[in-house]
């Protein structure tokens, strides 16, 4: 049974299509693909998010292209000629947390109309199998630790709404259609590619930022805040390993199960970059919807014992490979 279902889910001679292909996680699972025998990898992307510059380089593999007629989830029929023929779907089009927080309007077209439109086109166009971006928001802070996939929904920001949303409208599709989705519930993802220049950058990124300018560090609350770092590339990893599963349906953790605080992580880049820059401590601001989270750390022994996923990546090891690249890229720019 298990090697029928394996077949099954084979990307030999595949057409994937990979929705936010052009984004920071999204071009890491494009990467991925076409290191696999695929036929085909279609990236779907608005580009609002997703950069050119990342995904450049894969589009010199005559396999792999942007589809040429537009790449917003929101553009039904566009989307749904974009599933013509395809086998497998990774979606990972979403607004970002504090995006969400702005413009819960997009927020709710982008996030949760933007999923059902995907779920609608795969039915439509008998898709076999969807990887669904989903996020650790969805727990809020953490009730125990660390959080097992049954921990309960804690959430309170808008961000984590739409992906509750998600992924009960995946169960929908599956259990009403036949549908096999998995649900990945991201930890804290880092690495190169991840945006530095928006209004709305991670925690990493605005760091090195911070260090190349010299400016003041400013941590908000008192850095006691522990939170589960896993590097892009093992996201992407996890993608892959999550669409060749045999599983077909299913929620999992993707992290390292390994806490860090935001003080040991500011210490540790600080390290890194050989800077001593002092640490200064602020209250969160009134509206911070950050400070309702302090603790979230991932129990993953489920996504190992049901898809082979473990992380390769320490936190030292793939903040050095994030600096690393960011550093060369600087040079060559």
């Amino acid at each position: 049974m298990d090697r029928e279902l394996n077949e099954k889910f084979s990307l030999d001679g595949s057409r994937v299509l990979v929705i936010g292909g052009a984004g920071f996680i999204g071009s890491y699972v494009v990467e991925l693909l076409l290191k696999e025998n695929v036929k085909e990898v279609i990236i779907y992307d608005n580009f609002v998010r997703g950069k050119y510059e990342n995904i450049k380089d894969y589009l010199n593999d005559g396999r792999c292209y942007v589809y040429p007629y537009g790449g917003d989830i929101r553009d039904i029929d566009i989307l749904e000629s974009a599933f013509k023929g395809v086998d497998y779907v990774f979606h990972l089009a979403a607004m970002w947390l504090l995006h969400c927080k702005e413009y819960p309007l997009t927020a709710f077209e982008v996030n949760i109309r933007g999923t059902f439109n995907v779920l609608e086109a795969a039915r439509k166009n008998n898709v076999k199998k969807i990887i669904f971006s989903s996020s650790a928001s969805v727990y809020g802070d953490a009730i125990y630790s660390p959080m097992k996939e049954d921990h309960p929904f804690n959430n309170k920001n808008f961000y984590g709404a739409t992906k509750i949303s998600g992924e009960a409208l995946c169960q929908s599709y599956y259990y009403s259609y036949g549908i096999p989705i998995i649900s990945l519930r991201y930890a804290n993802v880092y690495g190169y590619r991840q945006d530095e220049s928006g209004a709305y950058t991670g925690v990493i990124p605005t760091l090195l930022n911070k260090i190349d300018k010299k400016e003041d560090i400013t941590i908000y609350g008192d850095g006691s805040q522990k939170y589960d770092f896993i590097y892009v590339k093992d996201v992407a990893l996890a993608n892959i390993m999550a669409l060749k599963s045999d599983v077909e349906f299913g929620y999992y953790n993707v992290g390292t199960g390994m806490q860090t605080s935001i003080k040991e992580l500011v210490e540790l880049i600080l390290r890194l970059t050989n800077s001593d820059l002092p640490i200064y401590y602020k209250p969160y601001n009134e509206n911070d919807d950050r400070q309702f989270v302090k603790n979230r750390v991932l129990d993953v022994s489920k996504a190992y014992q049901d898809l082979g996923f473990k992380y390769h990546y320490s936190l030292e090891d793939g903040l050095k490979e994030t600096i690393n690249l960011r550093n060369l890229n600087k040079k060559e720019s």
